[in-house]
């Protein structure tokens, strides 16, 4: 989902140091970002991957790169997937743009490492840069698992390039699954992102994989399909109280450190914080976005909730905190 995102943008991508994973081949760029349904902005994605916005440049190719030891990242395709290597088998977190051509690329990627079945899939959310090949995991067989309000906003969620498959697996808090000697514990931490957004901890190689409840470029709160920017810095609380070296993004080229992870926390927060302040002091919601400093935040900005259908439910979330606060 690449695009050139203007200053009006909200959430201009976030500049973060490269993590220090050792690249197998180039880290791919080109997640897809096209559309308006919500992903990290305008998280339709493309079909066939890649995909180019307004002119601009290729996408670069899809690649596959070592986070640490038996854990691998796919970047390009749609949003990034990881992958867990143990002999017995793997498990997959998140399955590219809809369109089986997507799926066999991500599976012609995934044996350059492992030719190990697949045992296990989890999906991190429902916009189909993620969610778009459950159907066919389900095809082949593999048990998908899926934070449950992630099956229900898929009822209502009509993405140009076609609605994803709902998954046969569904959980509410937690869920863990083990192949061989890895672990995969997913854990539902509360709204941000959407109101379904799944974290995957790998507890044996301290790791985990975040969707786009945490990215390395653009992220927003797709508010028509219950995403809070309150919560979201709750739920990212809970994120960083677990002991990993590493995050996979749910878009971006490379995995992001803790420190890294916590300056993004930093930042929604600082963003939080003047909202609520600016209604506060009695901010019309009109003149909202345009009140909040963003200038010392490194290109982090609001703008895109100017559409009705996420300005009123910010405004309508900021006041809330605001009334808890007095």
């Amino acid at each position: 989902m690449r695009k050139a995102f203007p200053i009006a943008m909200m959430f201009a991508a976030l500049v973060m140091a490269a993590g220090p994973a050792a690249a197998q081949a180039p880290a791919g760029q080109g997640d897809g970002r096209q559309g308006r349904e919500g992903g990290a902005p305008g998280g339709g994605g493309a079909p066939g991957g890649g995909g180019r916005q307004g002119g601009g440049p290729p996408a670069a190719p899809p690649a596959i790169k070592q986070v640490t030891q038996g854990v691998y990242m796919v970047t390009g395709l749609g949003g990034n997937t990881t992958v867990r290597v143990d002999p017995d088998g793997l498990i997959i977190v998140d399955t590219k743009n809809l369109g089986e051509p997507n799926y066999n690329q991500l599976m012609d990627l995934v044996k350059t490492v492992s030719m190990a079945p697949v045992k296990y899939v989890f999906v991190t959310h429902h916009h189909q840069d993620h969610s778009g090949n459950i159907a066919s995991f389900q095809k082949a067989g593999v048990p998908v698992i899926v934070q449950a309000n992630l099956n229900k906003n898929l009822e209502t969620y009509n993405p140009a390039q076609g609605k994803p498959e709902m998954a046969k697996i569904t959980y509410t808090k937690d869920k863990k699954v083990k192949v061989g000697k890895a672990k995969a514990e997913a854990h539902y931490y509360g709204r941000g992102h959407t109101n379904g957004d799944t974290f995957v901890w790998f507890p044996d190689v301290k790791v985990v994989s975040a969707g786009d409840m945490i990215t390395g470029t653009a992220p927003n709160a797709d508010m028509p399909f219950g995403g809070s920017v309150v919560e979201w810095v709750t739920t990212l609380d809970q994120v960083l109280k677990l002991p990993f070296d590493y995050v996979i993004p749910g878009h971006g080229n490379d995995p992001l450190s803790r420190a890294q992870v916590q300056e993004f926390r930093n930042k929604w927060n600082t963003i939080l914080t003047r909202g609520i302040e600016a209604v506060q002091k009695g901010t019309p919601k009109e003149q909202l976005l345009a009140s909040i400093k963003v200038d010392d935040l490194g290109g982090w900005n609001v703008n895109s909730f100017q559409p009705a259908n996420r300005l009123d439910p910010l405004y309508a979330e900021l006041q809330a905190a605001a009334a808890k606060k007095k």
